[in-house]
């Protein structure tokens, strides 16, 4: 039997690694003598991924949570590869399967390479080429110790054939991401805070801010919301708040009639919500993939990307973390005058079809 052991390690994980989990099923059904065990990392803790989270995403609850949350980039690192250790020690796999850039990502990879078991990492090869982030980090490490490579588009096909990867190991797939997307978008939920401000559609604007280059020096973070504020009209600007974010908002008094600061809202709540925003200003790279899909503009608060190809296909626009740099940027989206957007290849919902295709591959071979 082939058997696969899939980390998660954060909300987003599991979002990419649903659709996975349901191709690999199917698969089985059909006769693939496949069975796979999913690993929480526990490396985020998170209220809202509770068993609710699981059953209406359709993904199932983790066989086991390692529990490794907290303390620093180190400690966290070292409490996932001796708990994970462990873990595959007792339960051997034939692959281990990581995604995208947490620091589960890197230190599974790790712990699975020195006890000889083959890495496949889901969105191999993104690269922000900015080494002051954890995540980009996080990928280096990662894909310079990985086997199989899925990757999300051509860009992240020439990164990693410039560092030395062969082809046979690269299998350019799409973004399981969209898969989750595609799949829910019927199921999108209206959340309260949309009558409690009778919001209109296509006339508010969602943001979401939490990268340290945005947040964590207090008059950056000022300066930003009051450029925002200031060049958005009238429009209502809904911000679900990172409890990290809401502490420095708390301390700088930060506050405008039109502001609204809500909690963090569900998968399907966030997506209702960017769905019939006029448009998004965000520093998440999660958020510009679904935006792009969804067609709506979206502001990004970053210096840097390592998705390209929301720019240069998507309804993306790097703004930078300079907040003098909004504002004509926001009059382009006023104006209506935003880019379109177009097909991203294989961004379609069939990615983690052709994962368990290339799997079925590597199995055989």
């Amino acid at each position: 039997m082939y058997k696969i052991t899939i980390i998660a390690g954060a909300r987003p994980n599991f979002m990419k690694i649903a659709p996975i989990i349901h191709a690999v099923r199917k698969a089985k059904e059909d006769g693939f003598d496949i069975d796979y065990r999913l690993v929480h990392t526990g490396q985020h803790y998170d209220k809202n991924m509770s068993g609710s989270f699981f059953e209406q995403l359709e993904i199932p609850e983790p066989h086991v949570n390692l529990e490794c949350s907290g303390g620093t980039q180190a400690q966290q690192t070292a409490a996932i590869m001796i708990n994970f250790e462990k873990e595959l020690m007792q339960n051997p796999a034939s692959l281990v399967l990581v995604v995208g850039d947490v620091t589960s990502t890197m230190a599974c990879a790790l712990v699975a390479q020195k006890l000889h078991t083959k890495v496949a990492h889901v969105e191999g090869g993104i690269r922000s080429d900015d080494w002051s982030m954890p995540e980009e980090i996080n990928r280096l490490v990662t894909d310079s110790i990985t086997n199989y490579f899925f990757t999300t588009s051509e860009t992240a096909n020439k990164n990693l054939k410039e560092s030395g990867v062969e082809d046979n190991q690269i299998f350019f797939v799409g973004n399981t991401m969209i898969d989750t997307l595609l799949k829910q978008r019927p199921n999108f939920t209206k959340p309260q805070v949309w009558n409690k401000l009778n919001l209109v559609e296509n006339n508010y604007i969602v943001m979401t801010l939490h990268r340290p280059a945005n947040v964590d020096e207090e008059s950056q973070l000022k300066n930003m919301i009051d450029e925002i504020t200031a060049n958005t009209e009238d429009l209502p600007l809904v911000f679900p708040v990172h409890p990290r974010t809401a502490k420095i908002l708390e301390r700088l008094n930060v506050s405008h009639h039109r502001l609204h600061m809500v909690e963090p809202l569900s998968y399907l709540e966030f997506n209702y919500l960017v769905e019939k925003a006029k448009a998004v200003i965000t520093d998440s790279g999660g958020i510009t993939e679904e935006a792009s899909i969804m067609r709506v503009p979206c502001l990004t608060l970053r210096d840097n990307t390592e998705r390209p190809e929301t720019i240069t296909l998507g309804t993306n626009e790097l703004i930078g973390t300079d907040p003098k740099r909004l504002k004509p940027y926001l009059e382009t989206l006023f104006a209506g005058n935003w880019k379109e957007g177009s097909d991203i290849p294989l961004w379609d919902g069939k990615t983690a079809e052709r994962i368990v295709e290339c799997l079925k591959n590597i199995a055989t071979n």
